[in-house]
């Protein structure tokens, strides 16, 4: 899949502004992070286990993820936010020969998580941005990425369940790119399924 399904040509002038709405609203989400460390020092809240793929690819992720202590009214819902951090392993099929190849991605993504019903609901919508690093180039067949210092971007929606709602299942749909920064960018899209567990 391309670049764009997230970020059409004809739109160039609005993924700019776009992104820069996200970045902004993601460096608010970050700047609060040390006001939640200060109440219960880098206590994880959850952590969780992804799988995705994309055309010729294949992941799998871990990660822990810290809420921060700020929600707000949106509507009839209520939107919190939090702070994940997460390695995942890429098996990728190879760009110069039959095989597999693979690569290490580490990331720090900002998230706002949307609940109906005065946040009563089980179900949740939520999307983030933020940075990610892999150990080399990703390449395949089809694509090559010219940066190893990606964003990612995501949009999800999931369900809490358990007595205390401790777990959760999520399908998401995650594109990574660099936004422009350096040609080529054909950006990745990935369908991920994540269960979470809260502590």
């Amino acid at each position: 899949m391309s670049n764009a399904l997230f970020y059409p040509n004809h739109a160039a002038p609005w993924r700019r502004r776009l992104q820069l709405i996200v970045l902004l609203g993601s460096g608010l989400c970050l700047s609060q992070v040390g006001d939640a460390a200060a109440q219960e020092p880098t206590r994880p809240s959850f952590g969780f286990v992804q799988a995705g793929s994309a055309e010729g690819t294949r992941t799998l992720t871990a990660g822990l993820g810290w809420d921060l202590p700020y929600r707000w009214r949106l509507g009839r819902g209520e939107l919190s936010s939090y702070l994940q951090a997460s390695y995942a392993y890429w098996q990728i099929q190879s760009a110069d020969r039959a095989g597999l190849s693979h690569l290490s991605q580490l990331a720090l993504i900002p998230v706002l998580r949307y609940r109906p019903a005065d946040g009563a609901s089980p179900w949740f919508f939520e999307t983030g941005l933020g940075l990610t690093a892999t150990s080399s180039l990703y390449r395949t067949r089809q694509k090559s990425f010219s940066t190893s210092f990606n964003f990612s971007t995501h949009l999800a929606i999931g369900r809490s369940f358990g007595e205390q709602r401790q777990h959760e299942m999520a399908l998401r749909v995650e594109h990574f790119s660099n936004a422009g920064i350096k040609q080529p960018n054909p950006g990745e899209n990935f369908i991920q399924v994540r269960y979470a567990r809260r502590f």
